[in-house]
């Protein structure tokens, strides 16, 4: 009885984040009101405070879930059984980026206030989700890599995890910015989440 509950309780939470994380495609994140996620689901909003005290919550389990989907991606290497060379290991590892968009964005715009006004309880979820992708991360660098020590590894990852909160504003930036950019003659140079990612890991891993 308690698992069929908690089944019904994840299914209620999933519904509620897909139907968050479908307007977050089209609207900023300050414009997003639980009135505007209940009218994409079957719950009232009253309903929703159930299973998520804030809006902030429901973008934490909408993180929690990304980072979750980029841990399995990130163990598809590491058990693919063929050792990777650094060019192969970076081109690997940006390809599970390709699919992060929303980990990207969520992590570049909101992630302070998103963590500042969760639980505890949820954020704890979200940052055990987060050290397995760090663990998972390193694991990766350690069986492809040759010769690199737990050091060398962390040194990585300390370099490659900030530089992700920069991808997603650099690869999508606003009209705004553009029409600024142009103003002052600030050269860009139109890319991609993969190639942002492979750029950087590639140098990294030299």
């Amino acid at each position: 009885m308690a698992v069929e509950l908690k089944e019904t309780i994840d299914k209620r939470r999933e519904e509620i984040m897909d139907a968050c994380e479908k307007l977050y495609e089209t609207k900023g994140f300050h414009s997003i009101t639980i009135k505007d996620i209940s009218t994409e689901t079957s719950f009232s909003r009253p309903s929703i405070y159930n299973y998520f005290q804030t809006k902030e919550e429901i973008f934490l389990g909408i993180l929690t879930r990304e980072y979750l989907k980029w841990n399995e991606a990130l163990r598809e290497i590491i058990d693919g059984g063929k050792k990777l060379d650094a060019d192969n290991l970076a081109k690997a590892i940006a390809k599970t980026m390709e699919d992060r968009k929303t980990l990207l964005k969520i992590s570049a715009m909101n992630l302070y206030e998103i963590e500042d006004n969760s639980r505890l309880e949820l954020l704890a979820e979200f940052k055990s989700a987060f050290k397995e992708s760090v663990d998972i991360f390193e694991e990766c660098l350690a069986k492809n890599l040759e010769g690199i020590d737990k050091k060398k590894c962390e040194q990585i990852r300390y370099a490659f995890f900030p530089y992700m909160y920069g991808i997603y504003p650099y690869v999508y930036p606003t009209d705004k910015q553009m029409e600024a950019m142009d103003q002052v003659k600030l050269s860009y140079a139109k890319t991609t989440i993969y190639n942002m990612s492979y750029d950087f890991l590639k140098l990294i891993f030299e």
